[in-house]
């Protein structure tokens, strides 16, 4: 197995001024691997990527690696809906160490089938490892199961993770093919492990890692009595974190438990005051804060 248990979908924290905080993301590494996390995700969604300049991702990529010094896994956002950006990135990142790559359905383009197996596979033929990663309410292209069945003939294209908010679709690629899946969503974690899937990449885990980590464990362990109770434990939690477009609730929830500074980069913004009321509510609730 390549990628199972729990993958931080690390946020980038930004200094008031807009520049990253390098020193808060290194604390950030320290934390989550504190937290028993098999890996780390930077500069995906959550990690704010569409704002991040080409140097400052890279130089995120390489400060995790450099932090988690092996400790855990890295696999780094280099994904673009440029095949050219995408490579390149990919090639850039792999020179620093990472254990694999997580690449996005090309967005806004939305390529046809033909055209997402030559994308993936021009980024999986370097020989790092490839997440694919399935999220159509962002990118507006869905990756096709036939797709993802051809594509995991492909050596190096190992794992898919799965944020189109349907756990079928893990039955369906365990089906067609033997790609490793990891949920997408906190909330579909365990319905999705039950079905086949290897763990999680979490948005939660930034905030409570050792919690999300428990879960994802005993879930895998097939301790359905553990794993249920956490999972309701913390579903209304994993829901707000939705609450506005992510990572906005996580920041935010973060800066509630002091673990960084809320900014973000235009376009994104903080939530509205409503909004934190609803999440600070939930921090409470589920003993986070």
């Amino acid at each position: 197995m390549y990628f199972t248990g729990v993958y931080t979908a690390l946020v980038t924290p930004f200094h008031a001024d807009g520049s990253v905080d390098y020193q808060k993301l290194a604390d950030l590494v320290e934390f989550n691997i504190a937290g028993g996390v098999a890996g780390l995700v930077p500069v995906g969604t959550t990690g704010e990527s569409p704002t991040l300049r080409p140097d400052e991702h890279l130089r995120v990529i390489k400060t995790v690696v450099d932090v988690a010094d092996g400790r855990c896994k890295v696999i780094a956002g280099t994904g673009a809906n440029s095949t050219t950006e995408a490579v390149e990135l990919t090639q850039a990142a792999k020179v620093f160490g990472i254990d694999g790559t997580l690449q996005v359905t090309p967005y806004y383009n939305k390529p046809n089938a033909s055209g997402l197996i030559q994308h993936f596979s021009a980024v999986a033929d370097l020989g790092v490892p490839v997440v694919l990663y399935n999220v159509p309410g962002r990118s507006a292209c869905e990756i096709p199961l036939a797709v993802v069945a051809e594509l995991a003939q492909h050596d190096s294209i190992v794992s898919i993770k799965e944020a189109a908010g349907s756990v079928q679709r893990v039955t369906d690629i365990k089906k067609l093919c033997n790609i490793e899946v990891l949920s997408g969503d906190d909330s579909l974690a365990l319905p999705m492990i039950k079905e086949g899937a290897l763990g999680v990449i979490s948005v939660a885990s930034n905030i409570i890692p050792a919690e999300v980590v428990s879960l994802v464990s005993a879930a895998l362990a097939a301790d359905d009595g553990t794993a249920q109770s956490l999972h309701d434990k913390y579903a209304q939690l994993f829901d707000d974190l939705f609450i506005d477009t992510n990572p906005i609730p996580i920041k935010a929830a973060m800066a509630m438990k002091g673990l960084l500074e809320e900014n973000y980069r235009l376009p994104m913004c903080s939530t509205t005051d409503e909004n934190k009321v609803v999440l600070e509510a939930s921090l409470k609730n589920s003993g986070v804060l």
